[in-house]
């Protein structure tokens, strides 16, 4: 016999001794700890059989009358609830117990014509039935299960995917390889000595193969064109073309001067277009060497160990699948974790205990009781679980919610915006916006940004990090390779747990937090996307509270002001509209933006705003 069915034999002897204890000249042990063991895995069959054995054999003939009638009516009563609503709660299979108690005793005591004090006698057992079966429900639903308060041992570190130590070699080998890529990737600013003497011999074997004097030229060692001829090297690399000075020396050695400077341009010419390709080549190495560094980290970060505490919370979630069961559903399975900021996550594997559909949303709700904090399901969750066992996930409820807006115009005459922008809400509690000014305007200066904004949302919905992202994005558009590809990056991370808000900028200009009347700028002085493959992330952090906006604007909002300090301009702008709509303070500040201009927009305009308030 496992222990599960010794813990039901144990059960049911204790229903059966119950009836040796009165209190009061009542038995109200019988009703409440039937009703308990009544909303439990147990074999209810054998909880009656038990029940009633135990009344026959401890009870007066009267009373065992009275207990079994209530026995009957409140598993009668239990298992029609559940047929109705394919569940029970605890509270009502109490209020079952605790009403069928009451009604049977006052009904008995009022056809014997007693006294008074024994109809209340009979209401207070009622409520010491309905708060028995509330107290001892759970607590036998965790002896049952077997998870009662855990040791404060040892927390035991799991690895979150379970292929974690081969995604670690991964990481370590995709590291190797951009360190191998880096060291490949340093580039020339000139031509070493060996570079100069295969020109010389270019040169040489071109125009001063036919020339009766190239033995005494440069076969002599105290020749003087060796020298002549490094100073004409430098000279073309210098100017383009030697100086005067260089070239009149060479007319004295030389009597094909002109065709040893015409074919020494055209030779340095070539020399410095392939070293213009090898940088370009060692750019490019740079380049992947920073992507393969970035999937080294994000894969280092999946095989990251964080903690399992699903056994020292045994307690907690014995109370989780208990509230969880009292909603109609069967959890087989739980983990608990704590993820590295502190926050837990709820792993289960249940299914619906009756084979009907559980709204998710109503699993949430008893998670959050069991758990004693709110707690939400993950992203792109089921929405219903049914008889089949389904997987859920239920991560702790931030504490800030966020509502954006935007407004926009496009410059005059053009058909498109330049600009583009996003607003992404990822995995973890971050609400992101982005905004992405391409150069110039109309469909390439749109094309640039919208590539922009499109490879950021999806590295950062990958799970890669902010700055990781915007790197990954850079080198993507270097790689692309057009000239002129360039783009102002503005992004604005808002933790929904602290509220604490990371600002990424990269060649944007200033941003704004409105608090009240109070306004906060973020500045930038960096050069936009795509211009060099090392690109400069201006970052910084801001502590947003309740009400407060978060204010991304383009550079045509601020060019085009026409006075002296636009950004003091714009704060004052932001003082004096009282508006708690994120869509009506964009559209807002940017009419009267467009007051400064007479009503034109000499650029691409666009206003995002985004609103944190707490839940």
């Amino acid at each position: 016999m496992n222990k599960q069915k010794l813990k039901q034999v144990f059960l049911y002897a204790l229903a059966m001794g119950v009836s040796k204890i009165p209190i009061a000249g009542c038995y109200p042990l019988i009703p409440g700890l039937f009703g308990a063991l009544l909303l439990e895995e147990v074999n209810r069959t054998l909880l009656l059989i038990f029940t009633l054995f135990g009344m026959a054999l401890f009870l007066p003939v009267q009373a065992m009358a009275k207990y079994g009638m209530i026995v009957l009516v409140a598993a009668v009563s239990v298992k029609l609830v559940e047929w109705a609503n394919k569940s029970c709660r605890t509270w009502v299979g109490a209020s079952i117990c605790a009403v069928s108690s009451m009604i049977l005793t006052v009904s008995g005591e009022v056809m014997q014509i007693r006294n008074r004090n024994s109809i209340w006698l009979g209401i207070l057992e009622s409520v010491f039935v309905f708060s028995f079966v509330l107290v001892a429900a759970p607590a036998l639903n965790a002896f049952l299960e077997g998870k009662g308060i855990a040791g404060r041992g040892k927390r035991k570190l799991v690895k979150a995917p379970e292929n974690g130590e081969r995604l670690q070699s991964y990481a370590e080998s995709f590291d190797g390889l951009s360190k191998m890529f880096s060291q490949m990737s340093r580039q020339k600013d000139g031509f070493e000595a060996e570079e100069v003497g295969k020109m010389q011999q270019e040169i040489t074997g071109k125009v001063c193969i036919s020339c009766s004097q190239c033995a005494l030229c440069w076969e002599q060692e105290n020749s003087p064109m060796f020298q002549v001829f490094s100073r004409l090297i430098h000279s073309i690399e210098k100017l383009g073309t030697p100086d005067v000075e260089v070239n009149q020396e060479l007319s004295e050695y030389c009597p094909y001067a002109q065709a040893v400077v015409e074919e020494a341009v055209g030779v340095f010419e070539k020399a410095r277009l392939n070293l213009a390709w090898y940088n370009r080549l060692l750019e490019n190495r740079e380049v992947i060497a920073q992507q393969l560094d970035a999937m080294a980290y994000i894969m280092k970060d999946c095989a990251k160990e964080y903690t399992d505490i699903s056994k020292e919370e045994g307690k907690l979630l014995a109370t989780v699948k208990y509230r969880v069961k009292e909603r109609g559903g069967m959890i087989h399975d739980a983990h608990l974790y704590e993820k590295t900021n502190g926050r837990f996550s709820l792993q289960i594997r249940i299914s619906s205990k009756w084979g009907n559909c559980i709204a998710v949303k109503d699993i949430g709700k008893a998670v959050s009781a069991g758990m004693h904090r709110s707690m939400i399901p993950a992203r792109n969750s089921k929405t219903l679980i049914g008889k089949e066992e389904s997987v859920l996930t239920f991560e702790e409820e931030p504490k800030y919610k966020t509502l954006h807006g935007v407004a926009r115009l496009a410059k005059d005459g053009a058909q498109i915006s330049g600009d583009n922008f996003s607003f992404l809400d990822l995995e973890g509690g971050q609400s992101v916006l982005t905004l992405s000014d391409g150069m110039g305007s109309g469909i390439r200066a749109c094309k640039e940004s919208e590539m922009v904004i499109e490879l950021i949302e999806k590295f950062l919905e990958t799970g890669f990090q902010k700055e990781t992202a915007i790197r990954m994005m850079n080198s993507a558009m270097v790689m692309h390779g057009e000239d002129g590809m360039y783009s102002t990056v503005d992004m604005a991370a808002i933790d929904l747990y602290s509220g604490e808000c990371e600002f990424f900028k990269i060649g944007a200009v200033t941003t704004f937090i409105k608090r009240g009347e109070q306004i906060e700028t973020v500045s930038s002085a960096s050069l936009p996307a795509g211009v060099f493959s090392q690109v400069e992330i201006e970052k910084s952090r801001r502590q947003l509270g309740n009400g407060d906006f978060v204010i991304l604007v383009s550079d045509g909002v601020m060019d085009y002001l026409h006075v002296p300090d636009p950004e003091e301009t714009i704060k004052e702008i932001l003082e004096t509209i009282q508006i708690n709509n994120p869509g009506h303070l964009a559209k807002h500040v940017l009419e009267r933006i467009l007051l400064f201009t007479g009503g034109k927009a000499p650029d691409d305009m666009t206003v995002l705003t985004a609103g944190i308030w707490e839940r």
